[in-house]
C-alpha cells in the first residue's frame, strides 16, 4: 500500500528479498545519570534489517535493547552513529524534517495505555497521524483498519482509552502505526504489560500484520521463547552491546556466545522453543548484573563468564562469522 491505507491488501505478500531497509552503523546512546556520571546504554552496536524480515532484539532487563529501539525513531537522538531508512539518514535532524524523513518507521510501545492520548476517541486515535500531515482520512478507512486488527468498530468508535482493555489498546497502537502506511514497525515489548491469555493474540496479530503489509520489524523482548517464534533472525545484547546474530532456526542447537547459552538456560523446559534439545549448560561466575555506569572493560560478560582470560579484560571481542547470517562476538567461541 502506499499514500494511505491500502483498500485491499494483498492477500499474499511477496516473497522477502536481500534489500537492506534499515542500516545502523556504531550507535551509541549515553545520558547522564542522577548524581553524576554517564550511563553508556548502546555502546557502537551495528546491524541492519532486510526487506519483510523480523529482527529480535534479546536480553535482560538494562541490556540496552529499548535504547536502541528508541534511539532508531529518535527517541531520543543517540549520542553518535547513524541510522539509514532506505539510505537516507535520520541522525541530525530535527522537528519537520525529521518526521518526514522517519514517517515510514514506526513504533509500538510496551505500555499501551500510556502511549494513547486519554482524551481521543479510538476514531480520533486511528487517524491523528494522517491528519497531522494533512491527508484526508475517511470513515471507511478507520473502519477497515480497525476490522484489521481485530477491533468492532461498532463498540468502540467513541470510546477512550481507558474504556478499553490492555490487549484492545494494544491493537489500537498496531492500528494507529498502521494508517501512516510504515515501511518498518518497531515494537518495544509489546507484550509483555498484557495478561498471558492476551499475548498469543497479539503475537498473531502482528505476525498476520506483517504479511498482510509486507512490513519489515524489530521486536523487542525479554522473553527468550517470544522473540525466537516470532523472529527470523535473534540479535542478542548484554550491556549496550552486541553478543551474537544468529538465525532464530539455528538458536537453540547452534548458540555459541556463553551469554546466549546462559538465557536458553534459564528457561524453564517446558517453554523451551525446542523443548527436545538439550542446552549446553553455563556456570556464571557472578549472577549480578554490572552497572551500565561502570561497565567492564574488554567483554563486558567476562565479570560473569566461565571462559573468561586476561585477554577478555584488555579486548572487547569483535563480531566473527561463524556460518552465513551467524555472527558472534567472543574471542572463545568456537567459529
Amino acid at each position: 500500500m502506499s499514500g494511505t491505507l491500502a483498500t485491499q491488501p494483498p492477500a499474499v505478500p511477496e516473497e522477502r528479498g536481500d534489500e537492506r531497509v534499515l542500516v545502523v552503523d556504531d550507535l551509541v546512546v549515553e545520558f547522564p545519570a542522577k548524581g553524576g556520571g554517564t550511563v553508556h546504554a548502546v555502546s557502537g552496536i551495528s546491524f541492519e534489517l532486510r526487506d519483510g524480515e523480523t529482527l529480535g532484539i534479546l536480553g535482560e532487563s538494562g541490556c540496552g535493547k529499548s535504547s536502541a529501539g528508541r534511539a532508531l525513531m529518535q527517541l531520543p537522538p543517540p549520542t553518535s552513529g547513524s541510522v539509514l531508512l532506505n539510505d537516507v539518514e535520520l541522525v541530525g535532524h530535527t522537528g519537520r524534517t525529521l518526521r518526514r524523513k522517519r514517517a515510514k518507521m514506526q513504533m509500538i510501545f510496551q505500555d499501551p495505555v500510556s502511549s494513547l492520548n486519554p482524551r481521543r476517541k479510538v476514531k480520533d486515535l486511528v487517524a491523528e497521524g494522517p491528519r497531522i500531515w494533512g491527508r484526508k482520512v475517511t470513515e471507511d478507512q478507520i473502519r477497515e483498519l480497525l476490522l484489521a486488527v481485530g477491533l468492532d468498530p461498532e463498540s468502540v468508535w467513541d470510546r477512550r482509552p481507558h474504556e478499553l482493555s490492555g490487549g484492545q489498546c494494544q491493537r489500537l497502537c498496531i492500528a494507529r502505526a498502521l494508517m501512516l502506511d510504515p515501511q518498518v514497525l518497531i515494537c518495544d515489548e509489546p507484550v509483555s504489560s498484557l495478561d498471558v491469555s492476551v499475548q498469543a493474540q497479539i503475537l498473531n496479530l502482528l505476525e498476520d500484520t506483517k504479511q498482510r503489509y509486507r512490513l519489515s520489524m524489530i521486536f523487542i523482548a525479554h522473553d527468550l521463547a517470544v522473540v525466537k517464534n516470532i523472529s527470523d533472525r535473534i540479535m542478542v545484547m548484554y550491556l549496550g552491546r552486541i553478543c551474537e546474530v544468529i538465525p532464530a532456526d539455528r538458536l537453540a542447537e547452534h548458540a555459541l556466545h556463553p551469554y546466549t547459552k546462559l538465557l536458553l538456560e534459564s528457561v524453564p523446559e517446558a517453554q523451551l522453543p525446542d523443548a527436545e534439545l538439550e542446552v549446553e549448560e553455563v556456570g556464571v561466575t557472578n549472577a549480578e548484573l554490572p552497572s551500565p555506569l561502570d561497565p567492564p572493560s574488554g567483554c563486558r560478560f567476562r565479570t560473569r563468564c566461565p571462559l573468561a582470560t586476561e585477554i577478555c579484560a584488555t579486548e572487547a571481542p569483535p563480531l566473527r562469522e561463524s556460518v552465513s547470517g551467524h555472527l558472534v562476538a567472543c574471542h572463545h567461541a568456537e567459529v
